[in-house]
């Protein structure tokens, strides 16, 4: 994400001024000049921050009037930078960009975050976040507040935090993070300098002096002049407030650019899409709720973005590949019964040695599904309950219970190996390493349906399809029949139509006839993965049009 944040600081003598830039530099390209000398020094500092190593920058500081209060760096000091070893871009930090049309840029929005954008009634009071900008001169999200000061005006100094970028909508979908996390910074920057308004309070009260002092238009310029002159760092006594909010602000710029990806989509985003999105903003919420009780400027580097997460390199061993590699392994009649189970929401059991083996049984599995209705826990050393997980992996000394084996709503795959062979380990000798013994309870057949795992059957057993085509035929399937679940969803669920209507609207889709029952089934169980958007968005269109005839 090219973007740049900046602290600004409103001074009682000089106006809106930037106090504190930190810029992302990307790498050169590799078509650039070899031999190219890369500006920013090469002085190491004494400070690592979460992936991104510490070095000094030499880059200049632009000129002009500034009092103690407007600076942030002395002119000799050279500045921040950190560089993420996974990317290679360049967290750079001063009190100034580096570019004369980014000083232009960062200048404006400064002076606007401070003064003309927060009056009316787009952001009540002084205090608070505001969007505003164009694409000439970039897109800014502005935080302002105030900083305890006992010897400023009204006892209070105005910040504010911008973050400025040419990308309007990333700035807008990236509006609740941002909020979180520089509320945090901001809630520690204002604790920090209260404890130092309180002290000074108590030693000399302020509030008594004036109203004791003699005013005079002569000595009123005098008194303003003693006033303004007061840095951030004297209001917080924070020894290494400029270092810590360097690595504040490139941990935002940083998780800022990889939490949201950009993708090209055909029409409208998928049901899978639209579920993989909430549940990301489910689990952000969930990682807020922990952050709000500790705050700290520094706290946001103790976090990861989800791209860093959850990446483990493949361990070698054998697994397996695709559906058609299950199939061959397994068998036609036992593949057909697992995906069966799988289709219409049955728990499907895995029991065995090899923990990697039974997760990539899964990861394949679950491409028959929506996302929405995949439920995994993909090794245990206990038994979890059908409504916990319809995908479960055990370890081998498990003991499933009764009610389990002899319910016709589950299947259970154990896996063997064969001692014989262990030296063998390709992906290409799984039935010769192991055993795959299927059981369940279940009586009815699985041949007549349902009609998705019919047509994927005939993809499957097509030796001239690819793996890849293959799962493009999947992936349609898939969308075939995510629609007709959502319009069974909307006749049945929010009209509220009967059983004969219902029926009536099956036979439009192409359900009924040989395997209806599994057709029902299946539409029943996919309808319990369709994501909260669709479904919220249904029973407002249906209350606004039972509205709109009394309107």
């Amino acid at each position: 994400m090219n973007a740049l944040v900046a602290l600004c600081h409103f001074c009682e003598l000089h106006g809106p001024r930037t106090l504190f830039c930190t810029e992302a530099l990307h790498p050169p390209s590799p078509s650039s000049q070899p031999g190219v000398a890369v500006p920013g020094g090469d002085r190491d500092v004494d400070r690592d921050s979460e992936g991104l190593t510490m070095r000094a920058n030499n880059s200049a500081t632009q000129g002009g009037e500034m009092c103690e209060g407007c600076r942030s760096l002395p002119a000799s000091h050279p500045g921040f930078m950190s560089i993420d070893d996974e990317t290679g871009i360049r967290f750079v930090s001063h009190q100034h960009p580096r570019e004369p049309q980014l000083f232009s840029v960062v200048r404006q929005a400064c002076v606007r975050s401070l003064s003309c954008e927060v009056t009316g009634d787009v952001c009540p009071g002084r205090e608070g976040p505001i969007f505003f900008g164009d694409e000439q001169h970039g897109f800014v999200f502005s935080h302002t507040f105030f900083i305890k000061d006992s010897l400023a005006r009204g006892f209070q100094r105005w910040y504010s935090i911008v973050m400025v970028a040419m990308d309007r909508i990333y700035l807008i979908n990236s509006w609740p993070f941002l909020l979180r996390h520089l509320r945090l910074t901001i809630q520690s920057l204002q604790s920090t300098a209260l404890k130092v308004f309180d002290n000074e309070q108590g030693v000399c009260p302020q509030r008594a002096v004036r109203m004791n002092s003699v005013f005079s238009p002569a000595v009123f310029p005098h008194q303003r002049s003693g006033n303004a002159a007061r840095s951030l760092t004297s209001l917080t006594r924070h020894p290494n407030l400029w270092s810590t909010l360097h690595s504040s602000f490139s941990w935002l710029l940083k998780a800022c650019g990889s939490r949201l990806t950009e993708k090209l989509l055909e029409g409208a985003p998928t049901e899978d899409t639209l579920v993989l999105i909430e549940r990301q903003t489910e689990q952000e919420e969930e990682m807020s709720c922990w952050e709000g009780a500790e705050g700290g400027i520094s706290k946001p580097q103790g976090h990861q973005s989800d791209s860093e997460l959850g990446h483990e390199e493949e361990s070698p061993g054998p697994r397996f590949r695709s559906l058609r590699h299950l199939r061959q392994v397994l068998g036609t009649a036992e593949f057909r019964e697992v995906a069966w189970h799988v289709l219409m929401g049955n728990q499907v059991i895995w029991r065995g040695a090899d923990p990697k083996l039974i997760q990539s049984a899964f990861a394949v599995l679950k491409s028959l599904l929506p996302v929405g209705c995949v439920r995994s826990v993909p090794y245990s050393a206990h038994y979890e309950e059908a409504y916990k997980c319809n995908f479960l992996g055990l370890s081998p000394d498990v003991i499933i219970p009764a009610h389990v084996i002899s319910s016709e709503f589950s299947v259970l795959v154990d896996v063997t190996s064969e001692p014989s062979c262990q030296s063998l380990s390709t992906e290409d000798n799984i039935s010769s390493l192991y055993q795959f013994n299927m059981s369940s309870a279940n009586t009815q057949p699985t041949d007549r349906g349902p009609t998705l795992l019919n047509k994927l059957e005939v993809a499957l057993s097509n030796e001239n399809l690819s793996v890849d085509v293959v799962s493009h035929c999947l992936l349609c399937l898939k969308e075939e029949w995510m629609n007709k679940v959502k319009v069974l969803f909307k006749f049945s669920k929010v009209d509220g139509r009967g059983r004969e209507d219902t029926h009536k609207v099956l036979a439009l889709l192409g359900t009924t006839g040989p395997g209806e029952e599994d057709n029902v089934r299946l539409l029943k169980f996919w309808m319990t993965g369709l994501s909260k958007t669709y479904k919220s968005h249904l029973m407002s269109a249906v209350r606004g049009g039972e509205r709109s005839p009394s309107q």
